[in-house]
């Protein structure tokens, strides 16, 4: 994954890259400080998605809009019943740096993504507004499931200046 730049005044490009890694890396903060047990815990009404399937989900999403604008980085798609936490953060890591190449060359070439409308800058709102989504779930079904985040973690992901 990209590193942190400690320059705050970037151009706006920039800044749009930098706000898509940093969405990225809490993303991945919020699946390495999940409680273990909670990962494969069954939802309270047993429907829909456990914690395991929502970070599938995230990645496959990532992964569908990767191979719709024919990226060159194609991570392998997560299977929701078998997935481990470290498999999902490898893959996560994999649609992230996938994602950072896909929107700088979209900005530096001034091409809009392919299948994405209306422009670049839409599409990093998208996929944060889509991870943000995710995780909330995620804190919602670990509480539900009684494997809480950590106040650190949880008050953690809002931290974007040390993300």
């Amino acid at each position: 994954m990209p590193a942190k730049t400690a320059d705050a005044a970037l151009p706006l490009t920039d800044s749009l890259i930098r706000a898509l890694d940093i969405n990225c890396r809490i993303t991945r903060y919020l699946v390495a400080n999940l409680d273990a047990k909670a990962w494969h815990a069954t939802t309270p009404d047993g429907k829909g998605r456990n914690v395991a399937a929502i970070v599938a989900h995230i990645h496959n999403v990532r992964r569908m809009w990767l191979k719709a604008a024919g990226s060159k980085e194609i991570p392998e798609e997560l299977r929701k019943g078998i997935l481990t936490a470290n498999e999902a953060l490898a893959a996560l890591d994999a649609s992230a740096a996938a994602l950072h190449t896909l929107v700088a060359e979209s900005l530096a070439s001034s091409v809009r993504i392919k299948g994405f409308k209306p422009d670049t800058a839409a599409f990093v709102g998208y996929i944060i507004a889509h991870d943000s989504h995710h995780r909330g779930q995620i804190g919602m079904l670990a509480r539900q499931t009684g494997f809480p985040l950590p106040k650190q973690v949880d008050f953690g992901m809002w931290e974007w200046g040390v993300r």
